[in-house]
């Protein structure tokens, strides 16, 4: 068995991960195969299992990255956001370009397929992971539960019902009739704008121009 640095396992794990997310956002988790991925990375399929007991362990890695980087770049977005109102209108906003642009995105909180791979693992499996577990998705809702002027008082449904509009995105792919020429990006200002006064009491009248 090969040994490494420190330094040489931590770049090597770097380099299967995203050499996965590449694979696995253009072919797909079924059709891509370990031996693809140490192939890019110029690695043995034997030293593969080093860093990652199977594919399925990679996969959730990956996913993992992603949902990281989303969490990320919403927390960027609604940084400046100066009311909650402001800040759930750029949080779905940022949420819905996402699940637009990036395919492993979208499987992960369309398909649920992070959380599918986690249930499929064995313990040991899992505790390799241990360090690599999602964070908490939407942390933002406890704070807007306590807002006044919110709707609701359940942070645990606002969040589940912020990942069931998400699925909007994709169910205007699949409904679309031919020839429709409306633009998918101007359908979801509409239903943001709609969305956002929902949860608001003083929401009526405020709808920003979906223009």
């Amino acid at each position: 068995m090969t040994r490494f640095s420190d330094e040489d396992r931590e770049r090597i794990r770097g380099e299967l991960v995203e050499a996965g997310r590449e694979l696995f956002t253009r072919h797909g988790f079924e059709r891509t195969r370990i031996k693809d991925v140490t192939e890019a990375v110029d690695i043995g399929t034997s030293t593969f299992y080093q860093f990652f007991d199977s594919k399925e362990t990679l996969y959730v890695a990956v996913l993992k990255r992603e949902r990281d980087r989303l969490i990320e770049r919403v927390d960027a977005a609604v940084a400046d956001a100066a009311t909650p109102r402001e800040e759930v209108r750029t949080m779905l906003e940022t949420l819905f370009d996402e699940v637009r642009s990036d395919p492993l995105i979208s499987r992960m909180i369309v398909d649920n397929e992070l959380q599918a791979l986690l249930d499929q693992l064995s313990e040991s499996e899992r505790e390799s992971l241990a360090a690599d577990t999602p964070g908490e998705p939407l942390g933002y809702a406890d704070r807007w539960v306590e807002d006044p002027s919110f709707r609701f008082d359940d942070p645990d449904l606002v969040r589940d019902a912020v990942t069931s509009l998400v699925f909007t995105t994709r169910s205007q792919e699949l409904v679309r009739e031919p020839g429709t020429t409306t633009d998918p990006t101007r359908v979801d200002r509409a239903l943001i704008d709609t969305i956002v006064d929902g949860l608001f009491v003083d929401g009526a009248g405020e709808a920003a121009d979906a223009e």
